[in-house]
């Protein structure tokens, strides 16, 4: 079987800590069980099946994409099995770990420059894509591939495994496929189950802010995504850089789960 068949179906968990804390019963999906460790598996190969549907993928297309990380590292994964190329486009700035990980499964990185943030790489992604002859740009804050994966697979999973007894879902945006996806699915199950978005304070475009630098990666692109669904979020919160890299040092120690700055952010909210 190939590594990709083990894409999905990732464990949730009760926050044991936080339960206690609080007095409720919270839980964590733990989407680092994916084969390249996020929950961008699901959306990457989400991404390239419908290409592959729709005729746009061959021996020697190039897939291209414009990421800040988890979707590219999945991708490389992705195309490492396909035997396809892949050229990523990121803001300078992003961690040596995850350049590391793209280098390991044989992609290009191409650095564009950090105060273009997302929209730069965006941009340049575009402009390879129509110069390339046989490049292929998957365009994941814009493909519908995206949050459909979500409310196909992530929210039926957290419907089944809570028996329908959940009662509020808190994810980070950054593309936003995620809460799309997952907030339209269980909101069909039971409309009263509120949807909390988490962005970073120092780029809260979704709350209305101005786009600004930060140290959440993972989310806060700087702009809307058009993938975005808003009808299906309730709440918005913000959380301040610190305050996200503090918790994600704690979360260990009090859950025993390692997770990184955009989970931790989540948690926080």
């Amino acid at each position: 079987m190939p590594v990709t068949d083990f894409i999905g179906r990732t464990p949730l968990v009760r926050l044991e800590h936080l339960s206690r804390t609080y007095q409720a019963e919270v839980y964590a999906k733990l989407e680092f069980f994916n084969p390249a460790g996020s929950i961008k598996d699901r959306t990457a190969w989400s991404l390239v099946q419908d290409a592959m549907r729709r005729g746009q993928i061959q021996s020697d297309t190039v897939l291209i994409e414009a990421t800040s990380g988890n979707t590219g590292i999945a991708l490389a994964m992705i195309a490492a099995v396909m035997g396809l190329k892949l050229v990523i486009f990121m803001p300078e700035g992003q961690s040596m770990e995850r350049k590391q990980l793209f280098w390991a499964y044989g992609a290009t990185i191409i650095e564009t420059p950090q105060s273009e943030r997302t929209q730069g790489a965006i941009t340049r992604a575009k402009e390879l894509a129509e110069r390339m002859p046989h490049g292929l740009m998957l365009r994941q804050h814009e493909n519908q591939a995206n949050p459909l994966v979500h409310e196909e697979t992530t929210g039926p999973e957290i419907w089944q495994d809570t028996q329908g007894t959940i009662t509020a879902f808190v994810a980070g945006v950054g593309t936003g496929g995620t809460i799309t996806g997952v907030g339209r699915y269980l909101k069909g199950q039971n409309p009263s189950i509120r949807i909390i978005a988490v962005e970073p304070k120092n780029s809260a475009v979704l709350s209305g802010g101005k786009p600004g630098s930060h140290k959440i990666q993972g989310i806060g692109a700087g702009f809307v995504p058009s993938v975005l669904d808003r009808t299906v979020i309730d709440d918005i919160v913000t959380v301040p850089d610190q305050d996200a890299l503090d918790v994600a040092q704690e979360i260990p120690r009090r859950e025993g789960i390692l997770v990184g700055i955009s989970s931790a952010a989540a948690y926080w909210a």
